[in-house]
């Protein structure tokens, strides 16, 4: 009887608890010897990447419809360029925005940094501050896989950049 008494108690709290938003983007970091490029592909939820595009650019985006803004794909590269850095030996280096699509409620992102020279590479660091001007729960976890090398991080608001050595 005193478990259903308990029970009855906490049953009202529990009727008002919502489940809470997983703020979280995933990005894989490769080499490709026959293009001499850093490829990355990151993936991020496009609800968070429309409050984006609404929120700093005043674009109703429409992600992944058929109402799409031709307008989207411009202020998204302009994002990620502002909110992702990619140094190959210290040295802030370009990427090519290649292309994105959608996989469920999944944006996924393609992006290359050309002419890397592998042999003469020491480190490539990555800063990370995707969503987190949004979310301060906000997780950007990158997986670095070159040369037989994988290392991971958890990239977060207050500690944005990691750094694989080789």
């Amino acid at each position: 009887m005193r478990k259903k008494g308990l029970l009855f108690l906490l049953l009202p709290l529990l009727a008002f608890t919502t489940v809470h938003k997983f703020y979280v983007s995933v990005t894989n970091i490769g080499y490709s010897e026959k293009d001499n490029a850093l490829q990355i592909t990151s993936r991020l939820f496009i609800d968070d990447m429309e409050q984006v595009l609404q929120e700093r650019y005043d674009i109703k985006g429409n992600l992944a419809t058929e109402e799409e803004s031709e307008l989207a794909r411009d202020y998204l590269e302009k994002y990620l360029r502002a909110k992702f850095v990619v140094e190959v030996n210290g040295e802030v280096r370009d990427f090519t925005f290649l292309a994105k699509k959608y996989d469920n409620d999944v944006m996924v992102c393609y992006l290359e940094v050309p002419d890397v020279e592998l042999s003469q590479t020491k480190s490539i660091q990555v800063q990370n501050e995707i969503l987190t001007d949004l979310f301060d729960e906000q997780q950007n976890v990158v997986h670095f896989k070159i040369n037989g090398n994988k290392k991971s991080f958890v990239l977060i608001k207050e500690n944005n950049k990691g750094m694989l050595n080789l």
